[in-house]
């Protein structure tokens, strides 16, 4: 017959299991607070895709200069991780390395010349995808002046996006109807936002791009604090789906 236990060894084997749940519960406790600072520190992930073919180049420069807004909307909300996207010429489609430096990200658009070429969007998208599937992309910003492509394949492809919970921010330069309608339809199918600016109105561009640095960083809270004071910000909250108040 086993051996019965004493009650010190009893008391003994509690004690023992209890600091055991003990220690458990404060290793739980330690990894949950550092899971958390992580998500605090952890820049969102954004993509700036542009259009880089010839009829673009007068306002490449302005895109360039007005892109930091996005970083400088986000610095107190946990900051803006961005990959910058162009297409131009003849089937060519570049995209930058992650950085969360807007002087690294100007540097790298500063570079580039625009070049005769059809459009392409639905490329694009489709590279948004893979990365949204690999990382947690929250947002895709484009800027373009035109669309050459099937329009019902470049919603569908956003609406894969929209499942993905990527949205699309499409800021038009321009006042091509066509053009308008198909922005503003990538955009609402996304849950996203639109926006129209052209060579004269450099400070609306700045203000959709600070616009979208300020939800993709810090959501709905974030933006309808600078809404407050800035109209362009307004404009990209009242599309937004969602309590507005």
């Amino acid at each position: 017959m086993a051996k019965q236990l004493s009650h010190g060894n009893k008391r003994s084997l509690k004690q023992t299991s209890t600091d055991a749940t003990h220690g458990v519960d404060m290793f739980l406790d330690a990894l949950d607070a550092r899971r958390d600072v992580e998500v605090v520190r952890a820049p969102a992930k954004l993509i700036f895709a542009l259009d880089a073919t010839m009829s673009r180049q007068p306002t490449w420069a302005i895109a360039t200069e007005q892109q930091a807004e996005m970083f400088a909307a986000a610095q107190d909300v946990g900051g803006l991780n961005v990959q910058v996207m162009f297409f131009r010429g003849q089937g060519e489609l570049r995209k930058s390395s992650w950085t969360i430096s807007p002087a690294q990200l100007a540097d790298k658009m500063s570079k580039v010349t625009c070049r005769g070429g059809y459009t392409q969007i639905a490329r694009v998208l489709r590279d948004v995808e893979h990365s949204a599937r690999r990382d947690k992309v929250k947002a895709l910003v484009y800027v373009g002046d035109a669309a050459e492509e099937n329009p019902d394949l470049l919603c569908e492809l956003a609406a894969q996006l929209a499942l993905l919970g990527v949205k699309i921010f499409m800021f038009q330069e321009g006042d091509s109807p066509n053009v308008t309608a198909l922005f503003k339809e990538l955009a609402r199918i996304s849950g996203g936002a639109y926006g129209q600016f052209d060579h004269n109105s450099a400070g609306r561009l700045r203000a959709l791009l600070r616009a979208v640095g300020a939800y993709t960083a810090g959501g709905l809270d974030r933006l309808r604090t600078l809404a407050k004071d800035d109209a362009e910000a307004a404009a990209v909250l009242k599309q937004l789906p969602g309590p507005r108040l």
